[in-house]
C-alpha cells in the first residue's frame, strides 16, 4: 500500500495515477474517512486522559455527585466513539488497499496497447508448426487426459518434453546461482495477509484468479513471488545485508480469469505450470538499477537459448497494482507472426513491504521500508512453447539449444 502521509500530501497526483493505471478509487473519500478516523482516535484519547483525571479525583473519600455524573458521561460518550472505530478502521483499510503504486515517470500512460518496445534481439522467421500439434505428434503431452482427472487447461508431459522442461529449469538455475541468488523452495500455499499484502487482490470480484482452499484462511500460488515476499513480514533487515537475491521454485495455480480473447491454446496459458522466479529485496536506492539487472539476467538466458525476442516498457493501465514499473520480454512467435508474452519484471518499490510490515535498519539506528523486486526467471510451459515454435525442423525433430544439451546427457535433437 502507499504511505498515508504521501498521499495525503498528493492527493492529486495520486487520483491521477490510480486513473491512468485504469482503478476506481476515491481519494477525496480516503481521505474524508482517514480525517474522520484520526478526529475519533484523538477524542477517545482526549476522553480516556479525561476519565483518568476524574477518577484520581474521586479516590481518598466520598466523591461529589458531579465528580459521580461526570464518570458516567465520559464513559457513555467513550463507549460510543469506541463503537464507531472497528467500522470506520474497515472502511479506511479498504479504501487504502484499493489504491495502487504510483507509475514511475517513464512509464507509458495508457492500455496493453500503448506498451512501448525498447529493444529487439535475434533474426525471426514465420512458418512453423503450432507448439501443440508438434507435441502431440510425438505424444509428448496429454491434455485429454489432463481434463479427465482434473479439468480442462490441465495436462501431463511426457517423455523428452518433460525431459526439456527439467533441462530448461536447470539451466536457469545454474546460472542464477551462480549469479548469488540463493536457491529456495517455498509454501505451495499462503495466507490472506500475505496474499493482500503481495499485491494480489483483484480490481473486481471476477478477476480473482487464486484458488482459495474452502474452510480455511489459504490460497494455492500464483507464483512464487507471493510466499518470497511473505518470507521477511514483520521482520527489520540490516541494511548491511542488502540487496538480497532469491530463487523461488513452484508450480504456479491459476484461474486465468478474465483471459479469454487472449491466446489461450495448448500450453500458452494454462491453470498450473512450473516456474522459477527471481526476488530481490533492496534498499530504496538501489532498486532501479536491480530493476534493470534482473532485466539483464531474464535477456542473458534467452539469447543463451537463441530464442529471438522484444523487451517492452508495459503501459501504466496494464501494470497491476503492486510494480511501480514492469519489463516484459516476449518471444517471436514464427507460428503467429508476432510477439507473445514470456517473462516479465518489476519494481515494486515500498507497496509490498509497508503492507507486510518489511523495514531495513540503516547504520545511523533509523529504519525505512525496503524495496521489493520479481522477474521471471523461467515459466516453463511458456519456456517449451518458445522452444518448440522456434527450434523445431521439417523432418519433426526438435533441436535443441547448446546451452540445453549437458542436463539432456549431451543431445543434440529429441
Amino acid at each position: 500500500m502507499l504511505d498515508i502521509r504521501f498521499i495525503r500530501d498528493n492527493a492529486e497526483a495520486v487520483q491521477q495515477n490510480a486513473r491512468d493505471r485504469g482503478y476506481k478509487v476515491d481519494i477525496a473519500k480516503l481521505l474524508a474517512v482517514d480525517s474522520e478516523r484520526r478526529s475519533l482516535r484523538q477524542k477517545s484519547d482526549d476522553l480516556r486522559e479525561k476519565r483518568n483525571q476524574n477518577a484520581a479525583k474521586m479516590k481518598g473519600g466520598q466523591p461529589d455527585q458531579a465528580l459521580i455524573d461526570e464518570g458516567k458521561q465520559i464513559k457513555l460518550e467513550l463507549t460510543d466513539l469506541e463503537s464507531r472505530l472497528p467500522q470506520l478502521d474497515a472502511e479506511y483499510d479498504a479504501l487504502l488497499a484499493a489504491v495502487p503504486n504510483m507509475s514511475f515517470d517513464d512509464v507509458p500512460i495508457g492500455g496493453e496497447e500503448d506498451s512501448v518496445e525498447i529493444k529487439k534481439w535475434g533474426e525471426t522467421k514465420t512458418g512453423a508448426l503450432d507448439h501443440l500439434d508438434f507435441a502431440s505428434n510425438r505424444d509428448w503431452v496429454d491434455f485429454e487426459r489432463g481434463a479427465k482427472v482434473a479439468g480442462a487447461k490441465f495436462y501431463y508431459l511426457k517423455g523428452d518434453l518433460a525431459l526439456l522442461e527439467n533441462a530448461v529449469f536447470q539451466f536457469a538455475l545454474d546460472l542464477l546461482v551462480k549469479q548469488g541468488f540463493t536457491y529456495m523452495t517455498v509454501p505451495h500455499m499462503v495466507n490472506s495477509r500475505t496474499a493482500v499484502g503481495t499485491g494480489f487482490a483483484p480490481r473486481t470480484s471476477d478477476q480473482n484468479d487464486e484458488y482459495n482452499i474452502e474452510g480455511e484462511d489459504l490460497s494455492l500460488i500464483a507464483t512464487a513471488e507471493m510466499p518470497l515476499t511473505g518470507y521477511y513480514a514483520d521482520e527489520i533487515i540490516d541494511a548491511a545485508k542488502l540487496p538480497l537475491f532469491y530463487a523461488g521454485y513452484s508450480p504456479s495455480y491459476r484461474k486465468e480469469a478474465g483471459a479469454a480473447g487472449k491466446h489461450t491454446r495448448g500450453l500458452f496459458r494454462v491453470h498450473q505450470f512450473n516456474k522459477l522466479e527471481m526476488y530481490a529485496y533492496s534498499l530504496p536506492e538501489q532498486s532501479r538499477e536491480i530493476h534493470e539487472k534482473l532485466l539483464g539476467i531474464e535477456e542473458q538466458i534467452w539469447q543463451a537459448m537463441g530464442i529471438p525476442y522484444h523487451i517492452i516498457n508495459i503501459a501504466s493501465g496494464d501494470l497491476g497494482a503492486p510494480a511501480a514499473k514492469k519489463y516484459d520480454l516476449e518471444y517471436w512467435s514464427p507460428v503467429d507472426g508476432t510477439y507473445r508474452e514470456l517473462t516479465s519484471c518489476s519494481n515494486c518499490t515500498d507497496f509490498q513491504a509497508r503492507n507486510l510490515n518489511i523495514r531495513v535498519r540503516r547504520e545511523d539506528g533509523t529504519t525505512d521500508i525496503v524495496h521489493t523486486l520479481n522477474g521471471t526467471a523461467v515459466s516453463l510451459a511458456r519456456s517449451l512453447v518458445a522452444i518448440i515454435e522456434n527450434c523445431q525442423n521439417p523432418d519433426g525433430s526438435l533441436t535443441v539449444p547448446e546451452v540445453l544439451r549437458p542436463y539432456l546427457g549431451g543431445r543434440a535433437s529429441l
